[in-house]
């Protein structure tokens, strides 16, 4: 049976998601079938674009409609705490954009909420089901680099001026825009949480972080240097090295095609291309996400083995440790969630 999605927003990431899905040929049995945004217009030409037949001015009535199995949220970082419990509740399975949550209270309360409801939910951290990842993992589980002692990752980008990341009633963040990912990759690489977290960072007038530079302690000496930066570009790569040697994952090391080999030999992993262009780098690689979910819910997963709710929940605590060090305080941040 085929697999229906929907696509909640109309915006640039979610033109994205739905580029690299539609040419995607081994994407299986399923479809993009619906799209919903509050301007009706917006979603109308969404539609138009990528060949969906199903239009909603009203993220209720996509939620409720017996038209989609699953809904992919590609809104603001404010507003996924309440689309993902709106279509939770409505039966809907749920791909959400990272961070899953603005914290960890809203985090758990989702995740409490989809087990509950026996519904699957992943947050869309589309970088581990990248092949370089994959191959990297190999490499480690291997033993080609030894013991793994020292991760090292850099991500910057110039984008301090963009309002979804510098104002704060947009959840801006560098932490939660660019940082979730290179947390995300030392918890890839060293599995379960860090002993102790010190980060410094640099705020705007507004709150919100700009730079935030984190290091992260494992048990057995093993640690995690991440450098995250919104206003100048960085050499954007992710280093692995271990008793016997590095791995070392290209710049975009957050959805790569390049992995730098313990050999110096360099394996490529080429995307396929999108009939539409897309607007972030390498979003060819949406749909490997895309393709996990669908596996996931049709073999009866609530949670992918490969993103797993207690990995969104160790995420959020290290990205509400870090901006809490580093002194971004959301009003969201003194509520207590069910």
């Amino acid at each position: 049976m085929t697999l229906r999605w929907g696509i909640v927003t109309a915006g640039k990431i979610s033109h994205d998601f739905a580029s690299a899905f539609n040419s995607y040929p081994d994407k299986g049995d399923q479809s993009i079938v619906a799209v919903a945004a509050r301007d009706k217009s917006k979603a109308a030409e969404f539609a138009k674009l990528h060949n969906i037949s199903k239009v909603f001015d009203s993220y209720k009535d996509l939620a409720t409609s017996s038209d989609i199995d699953v809904a992919y949220i590609g809104a603001l970082n404010p507003h996924h705490y309440e689309l993902t419990k709106l279509f939770l509740e409505s039966g809907k399975h749920v791909l959400c954009e990272k961070p899953l949550c603005l914290n960890y209270k809203q985090a758990q309360s989702l995740i409490n909420l989809a087990e509950k409801k026996k519904l699957f939910l992943m947050e869309a951290v589309w970088s581990r089901f990248s092949p370089a990842y994959k191959a990297l993992e190999r490499d480690i589980n291997d033993g080609k680099i030894g013991d793994v002692l020292f991760v090292e990752v850099n991500f910057g980008v110039p984008i301090a001026a963009v309002d979804r990341l510098r104002l704060k009633e947009l959840g801006g963040s560098a932490v939660l825009d660019l940082g979730v990912y290179v947390l995300q990759f030392a918890q890839y690489v060293f599995k379960g949480e860090p002993i102790a977290v010190t980060a410094r960072g640099e705020l705007n007038e507004d709150g919100v972080d700009l730079v935030d530079n984190i290091i992260l302690e494992y048990s057995g000496g093993r640690r995690a240097v991440l450098n995250v930066h919104s206003k100048v570009k960085l050499w954007n790569k992710a280093t692995v090295t271990g008793t016997k040697g590095r791995l070392t994952l290209n710049d975009p090391f957050h959805f790569p095609t390049e992995l730098v080999k313990v050999d110096g030999t360099v394996e490529k992993f080429p995307l396929h291309s999108t009939e539409l262009s897309c607007n972030f780098g390498n979003s060819a690689g949406l749909v490997y996400q895309a393709v996990e979910v669908a596996r996931c819910i049709k073999e009866g997963l609530l949670e992918s083995p490969r993103m797993t709710h207690k990995d969104s929940l160790i995420l959020a605590k290290l990205e509400d440790t870090v901006r809490k060090q580093v002194g971004v305080h959301y009003d969201v941040d003194d509520v207590e969630y069910p």
